[in-house]
């Protein structure tokens, strides 16, 4: 089996008609009159850029850097070798001898022992007792505080508080079953009873007493107002004279607008107004 895969061959070309073949050779005749001047100037471009640059810009540019580097860098060179270095050797030595070495004696022969006679006699001590007051006047009192008070105090308080707590939760349960069961006594002795009283004996009664008693009464009531307001019509008209009617108007029967306007929350019909006397 063959792993590689092979190229696939190229198509062959179309042919080609004789029109695209008389197109094709003067055009190329024309491109080549064309290229050809073109390319001949580009040459010579070339050639005279690299005969300038090798025989006139390379040595005129070696000439340049001999001159740059006999006036700048070998100037500074030597400044550097024979004047910088030698001068800073001698400050690095004065620098070590002046401030280095006596430093170095400083710290080692005086900073130091100074310190550790302050560390040893001193600030050690001192801390030690801080911290020894600090024990004894703050750590011991709270831990005894906390180990002998605190800690029988919570787990007293803590058993109290639990069994408390286990009291209320038997009490409140208890108390529910009684509650539950003395509402249901009052349901039983009380409301029951009334519900039944209201609904079999007060309730029509209630309906008697309001047809055949409150009714009567209020129509015989109504008609005693009527005659009385009438006798007293009667009176007035007998004693002062009867009163001019005013002439009617004519107005539009339609509803009337505006605040003389009937509404639902405002006035009622007059069918109403006589139901409401009679009842």
């Amino acid at each position: 089996m063959d792993m590689e895969k092979r190229p696939e061959p190229a198509p062959e070309p179309a042919p080609e008609g004789c029109l695209v073949a008389a197109i094709r050779l003067p055009l190329r005749i024309v491109m080549v009159v064309l290229v050809v001047p073109l390319r001949l100037v580009w040459d010579a471009l070339v050639a005279v850029g690299r005969f300038v640059g090798r025989w006139l810009l390379l040595p005129l540019a070696r000439a340049i850097g001999w001159v740059l580097y006999g006036l700048l860098v070998w100037p500074c060179l030597m400044l550097w070798r024979y004047v910088l270095t030698p001068v800073g050797r001698g400050l690095r030595w004065l620098g070590r001898v002046l401030l280095v070495v006596p430093a170095v004696w400083l710290y080692v022969h005086v900073l130091a022992p100074v310190g550790r006679a302050l560390r040893d006699y001193v600030l050690v001590p001192l801390g030690r007792g801080l911290a020894w007051l600090v024990r004894v006047l703050v750590v011991v009192p709270l831990l005894a505080v906390w180990r002998y008070v605190l800690v029988p105090v919570g787990r007293v308080l803590g058993v109290i508080g639990r069994e408390i707590w286990d009291a209320l939760r038997v009490a409140w349960r208890v108390a529910g079953y009684v509650s539950r069961a003395v509402g249901r006594a009052l349901r039983w002795l009380i409301v029951d009873p009334l519900r039944w009283v209201y609904r079999t004996v007060l309730t029509p009664v209630g309906h008697v007493v309001r047809d055949y008693v409150l009714r009567p009464v209020a129509r015989v009531a109504a008609s005693v107002r009527a005659a009385a307001r009438q006798a007293r019509a009667d009176v007035r008209r007998v004693l002062f004279g009867s009163a001019p009617r005013p002439e009617p108007q004519v107005s539009d029967r339609r509803e009337p607008g505006g605040a003389q306007g009937r509404s639902l929350d405002s006035s009622t019909t007059a069918r109403t107004k006589t139901a409401f006397i009679k009842d």
